[in-house]
């Protein structure tokens, strides 16, 4: 037992070194906060300890070496004057506040008897400041971008970051929830979608309505909306061809195989015998019987009911803007219909567990063509929507 509390203690005390040396690290390469939340993680049960003494004076430390620097960065930056820092100003206001409400709930904090050095300001002046000076100048800059002549989509898709910022800093600012859709609307592509079908096969109808069903797609992108049917008070940028090129179907085949399989299984008991034919007996003169074997033979007859088919094309996308092919992708799908039953004559207990299945089952009817297209047109639609959420146009 007092092994067990000895070694306790020391993988306590290494722990407890270790801790200590990483938030003298940190602190020592700038890391202040992580410093803070490391000296916060330890201080949060127990603080008054002697042992936590220690990690009171790293909290001090890095605490009041992390205010300094922010403070003396919002100097300079005021100093600077150019409205472009009003934003850095307010993040690092945000920064200092957070930093104090991380730390005001274990305070107050002492070390040998006196209260650590750890200052709690009011820095609400200096967030409603800076936030209006941010948010002003943000606003200023979007308008301006977005009353602009002859801008392109990533002016307009710039105006609506700018108002992004706002609504995250300050929600509800004037009128940037209605800028913001209008600048929304002004930076999106719109697609117009359409399938063409090269195979000379036809393609069922509910596998195009299924393909141009962009709803059951998830797409998650921001800036690109699919249309799959021309809407005339929509202006398009780019249209996206969904061109099926080839069709290949395999002939229905049946493939056999014939296993034949023997086993050695109990059938039954047989009295033991020695060498001379002798009875075998037990202690009290009974006979001892022990298991009969025997082999048994079985004829495992497969059928391997076998169609495939191979759906194959390209998406292309063309800017109507410029009447140039933008970018094109390949599509390729194939499915595959497999069934195996089978049937067997002679004893079946020769067969493995695995081939019993198949003697339940008989054949089935091939699917149709129009069905195996199909069903490949899942693997198809798993294609378009990986292109479609991970291509960015322009």
């Amino acid at each position: 037992m007092k092994k067990l509390l000895l070694s306790a203690l020391v993988l306590v005390l290494i722990i407890s070194c270790s801790t200590s040396k990483q938030i003298e690290r940190s602190v020592s390469v700038g890391n202040y906060d992580q410093a803070i939340n490391t000296a916060l993680s330890k201080l949060r049960t127990n603080k008054n300890k002697r042992r936590k003494a220690e990690y009171i004076v790293m909290l001090q430390e890095a605490y009041n070496k992390a205010n300094e620097r922010d403070k003396e960065n919002i100097d300079y930056l005021n100093k600077d004057n150019n409205p472009e820092n009003h934003l850095k100003v307010y993040d690092l206001y945000v920064t200092l506040d957070n930093r104090q409400e991380r730390v005001k709930p274990l305070l107050p904090l002492y070390v040998d008897g006196r209260e650590a050095a750890i200052p709690l300001k009011d820095y609400s002046n200096g967030l409603i400041t800076s936030k209006e000076k941010a948010s002003a100048h943000l606003y200023a800059n979007a308008v301006a971008v977005l009353n602009q002549q002859n801008n392109t989509k990533q002016d307009y898709r710039f105006a609506y970051n700018q108002f992004r910022d706002i609504e995250d800093i300050n929600p509800n600012y004037r009128d940037v929830r209605q800028l913001l859709e209008e600048a929304h609307i002004k930076g999106t592509d719109y697609v117009l979608v359409e399938m063409v079908n090269d195979t000379e096969k036809v393609i069922p109808e509910r596998l195009e309505n299924d393909l141009l069903n962009f709803s059951t797609y998830g797409i998650n992108n921001l800036w690109t909306v699919y249309h799959n049917a021309d809407d005339n008070n929509t202006k398009y940028d780019y249209s996206m061809r969904v061109n099926l090129r080839q069709i290949n179907v395999s002939p229905e085949q049946v493939k056999e195989r014939q296993l034949v399989k023997e086993k050695e299984i109990v059938d039954g008991k047989q009295i033991l015998r020695d060498e001379n034919g002798n009875q075998v007996k037990d202690s009290l003169g009974n006979a001892i019987e022990v298991d009969k074997f025997k082999t048994v033979r079985c004829e495992f007859y497969e059928f391997k009911q076998f169609k495939t088919v191979q759906v194959v094309g390209n998406v292309e996308y063309h800017n109507l803007n410029t009447k140039q092919l933008a970018d094109a992708f390949p599509v390729n799908s194939q499915f595959v219909f497999e069934h195996i039953y089978a049937n067997a004559t002679g004893d079946r207990r020769a067969l493995a567990n695995d081939l019993l299945p198949f003697l339940e089952r008989r054949a089935v009817p091939f699917p149709t063509e129009e069905q195996m297209i199909y069903d490949s047109g899942e693997d198809i639609k798993q294609q378009l929507k990986q292109i479609m959420n991970s291509y960015t146009l322009n």
